[in-house]
């Protein structure tokens, strides 16, 4: 019998790997704990893997070179991102990479929209008020959502649906994406500019982006700079995109209104795990004392039908490329 191991599995993911175990009489066995030197033993004996790293998987190569001797010849993350892999490593050993590239684009539009909601409502700033038992609404008058410009940067699946919800909703919708969906545009969708004329002319801009190196601070202050003060930031893509200590410079010093984050960079320190006091991430701790801003700890996936897709199509690729056969979610190295 095939056999796969599953690493970090949640207890909410287990009934969907027992499932699919069943379904596909492929035995597959869960254990809590990321993929690292140190518990790489745990794959010997098995013909692949499904994993799901908040870490690096990166920073010890020699892990795939084990991971060849114990004949495993595939990695499937069941989730979008896979820059915890050393991708140069694991095409060296031989080993297929895949992904989980939409398991729910509408999970995360929803979250967008609940957090565009909250700010355009001043949501975080009543909630202060009634804290301190103030009732009085004087100075936070919220404009409508039709009178919105939303700028979202990346429109791929989860970009192009929070495009979809705005523009249904009356909002006038601006993208940027080097690769351009004519549909989009076609159908009075959105409009698609240079990230520029974003920064200028939206009152939300979202991000949806994968993480590059491109990407790394793709968001900093030369942005913030040419944001209108009444602006707000929503980043549920990967905390490295926003550059932290400028988003905090440019909301202490109001170059823009407000922010809602539900990744953020050094996450991995902070996000499923428990504090006595504060995070041991100084400008996550510095975040959470702005009245302005909304942060929830890495949920946009987390949702029934998202958790189900990401547990069942990692387990798909990884029978499908033992069994000899290509994926469509394979992840080629393509060089520096």
């Amino acid at each position: 019998m095939t056999k796969i191991i599953a690493y970090h599995v949640r207890q909410d993911e287990e009934p969907f790997v027992l499932q699919w175990s069943k379904k596909n009489e492929v035995e597959v066995k869960s254990v809590p704990f990321e993929l690292h030197p140190d518990t790489v033993e745990y794959a010997k004996g098995y013909d692949g893997i499904i994993f799901k790293q908040r870490s690096k998987l990166d920073t010890d190569a020699s892990i795939y070179q084990t991971l060849k001797n114990y004949g495993i010849r595939q990695l499937s993350c069941r989730s979008a991102g896979i820059d915890t892999i050393d991708l140069h490593a694991a095409a060296l050993n031989g080993i297929k990479v895949t992904n989980v590239p939409s398991y729910s684009p509408h999970a995360v539009a929803e979250l967008v929209l609940m957090q565009a909601m909250q700010l355009i409502r001043h949501y975080p700033e009543f909630k202060e008020r009634l804290d301190n038992n103030d009732y009085v609404v004087d100075g936070l008058r919220s404009r409508e959502l039709s009178e919105y410009v939303i700028g979202i940067i990346g429109v791929g699946r989860i970009g192009s649906t929070v495009a979809k919800i705005f523009h249904s909703l009356g909002a006038t919708v601006l993208g940027n994406d080097p690769v351009k969906n004519l549909e989009l545009e076609q159908a009075g969708i959105l409009k698609y500019v240079e990230k520029n004329e974003i920064y200028r002319k939206a009152d939300i801009v979202t991000s949806h982006v994968y993480l590059s190196r491109q990407n790394i601070h793709l968001i900093d202050q030369d942005a913030f700079s040419k944001m209108k003060s009444t602006a707000f930031l929503i980043n549920d893509s990967r905390g490295s995109v926003v550059n932290t200590a400028d988003l905090i410079t440019a909301l202490e010093k109001k170059q823009i209104a407000g922010a809602a984050l539900d990744v953020v960079e050094e996450e991995t320190k902070i996000f499923n795990l428990k504090f006595d006091t504060q995070t041991p991430v100084a400008n996550y701790n510095r975040l959470k004392e702005l009245t302005n801003v909304i942060l929830t700890p890495h949920i946009a996936f987390y949702t029934d039908i998202a958790v189900e897709r990401m547990v069942k199509q990692a387990l798909d690729d990884a029978l499908t490329i033992i069994q000899g056969k290509h994926s469509s979610h394979e992840i080629s190295f393509k060089g520096e």
